[in-house]
């Protein structure tokens, strides 16, 4: 397994022809980054997938070792196909001179599917403005929309999660019209947006705004990868 903090040695062309699925796991700021063990577990159960994952400084918080469902991000490694976990500061370890490699085309490049799960309200709202002022977004800001740079049409799903109220806000309502209709049509879109369900959230508000269920995440994942599910399991992770 590579190491990935403060490598610069990383490069999409070295993986080109591994046979591997390469998903790119994210997560932003939001409760449900908790669930990013689970969706790498399962992911990481096909031995044709290679992952890697992604996650802003906000969602890394989540992650720290405070109880089992929220293990020390860095346990993730031990997973198998987990090929590594990347954070802000990997972006530019140390100073660029002509000739580096430049992590976040690197990533797109190397990426055949690129999931957030979760996407908070504020990382919507920057990517909807195309701010990239973080490793995540600035590979969504540089992803190949139209296929015609990496030679093949990729897609970004992404799991919103947030409090209902923030959900139900007029300004989320425009942004996911947007994802979903702007960036997001059959024919020609990048998009995929997975909404979110209703239950009692984190903050003890009950409504919808919750990340839909991992479970159904990773299930989607597989059908846009066309992946069997391992062992023959439905539903039942």
């Amino acid at each position: 397994m590579c190491s990935t903090t403060n490598d610069e040695r990383f490069s999409a062309a070295a993986h080109t022809d591994d046979g591997k699925h390469h998903v790119l796991l994210a997560a932003s700021g939001s409760v449900a980054t908790i669930k990013i063990p689970q969706i790498a577990q399962a992911l990481s159960q096909h031995p044709n997938v290679s992952i890697r994952i992604v996650l802003t400084k906000s969602a890394e918080e989540f992650l720290q070792g405070q109880s089992a469902e929220q293990p020390p991000l860095e346990s993730l490694r031990s997973l198998p196909n987990v090929e590594g976990i990347y954070h802000d500061e990997d972006e530019w370890s140390k100073p660029w001179v002509r000739g580096d490699k430049i992590l976040h085309i690197e990533l797109r490049r190397w990426a055949h599917v690129m999931l957030v799960a979760p996407l908070s309200a504020n990382t919507l709202a920057k990517m909807v403005n195309g701010i990239s002022d973080g490793l995540l977004l600035s590979v969504v800001r540089a992803w190949d929309t139209t296929g015609l740079v990496d030679m093949k049409k990729k897609r970004i799903l992404v799991a919103p999660a947030m409090n209902t109220a923030m959900w139900r806000h007029p300004i989320t309502k425009k942004q996911i019209k947007v994802l979903e209709q702007d960036w997001g049509s059959c024919d020609d879109g990048w998009i995929t947006v997975l909404r979110p369900m209703e239950k009692e959230l984190a903050c003890g508000d009950v409504g919808d705004g919750a990340m839909m269920d991992w479970k159904q995440i990773v299930a989607n994942l597989e059908s846009h990868l066309e992946l069997s599910v391992p062992n023959g399991e439905v539903n039942g992770r």
